[in-house]
């Protein structure tokens, strides 16, 4: 792509940790822009479609596939997740941090593509913690928290891989850490 003003800031972490949340507050830092990851999941009941995430059919989302929509894309418990090329061209060709929040898969992806790339691990204060936030969301059962948790441990162990590593004790000093973080890197003005 040449010479690129923007940069993506890459957030990663075990599911339950907080990213979502994290993510929001951050899209309101001045210079950084959200895009939204696309998935094939059903939303959970407080999401929205075009806030939380962009929910398509599987047969919608294989279609984009095919047609290189996605900067990556992948699998994660039979559901599907993309990360759509087009709007973080236009957003890091207009010199915007760029946030997209995605798995420890689609961040290797995001890092072999050779765009300016900022990653941050988000990991939880302990995995008992997580367990905690996991079970507190009443939207899956038995099984499928302890499927995440079983995903959380193989992700966690990859975290050395970020630029950076912050827990999430406090959503207010999480997104403190990263802009503080992403400042210093001369990411953020």
């Amino acid at each position: 792509m040449g010479n690129i003003p923007g940069s993506l800031l890459v957030l990663s972490g075990p599911s339950g940790v907080g990213k979502t949340t994290i993510a929001r507050r951050l899209a309101e830092v001045p210079g950084v822009v959200r895009v939204m990851t696309t998935t094939t999941r059903a939303p959970r009941p407080q999401e929205q479609d075009g806030r939380d995430y962009r929910f398509l059919t599987r047969e919608a989302f294989e279609a984009a596939i095919g047609r290189g929509e996605f900067l990556e894309h992948a699998e994660i418990g039979g559901n599907l997740y993309g990360t759509p090329r087009a709007a973080i061209e236009r957003e890091l060709g207009a010199g915007r941090v760029v946030l997209v929040d995605i798995d420890v898969q689609g961040a290797a992806s995001v890092r072999a593509t050779g765009l300016p790339t900022f990653t941050v691990f988000v990991a939880p204060p302990s995995m008992d913690e997580l367990r905690k936030r996991l079970v507190g969301r009443r939207s899956e059962g038995p099984d499928a928290v302890r499927q995440r948790l079983e995903r959380a441990e193989r992700e966690m162990s990859q975290q050395g891989l970020y630029d950076v590593v912050v827990v999430n004790r406090t959503v207010e000093e999480t997104v403190a850490e990263i802009v503080g973080e992403a400042r210093k890197r001369n990411i953020l003005k």
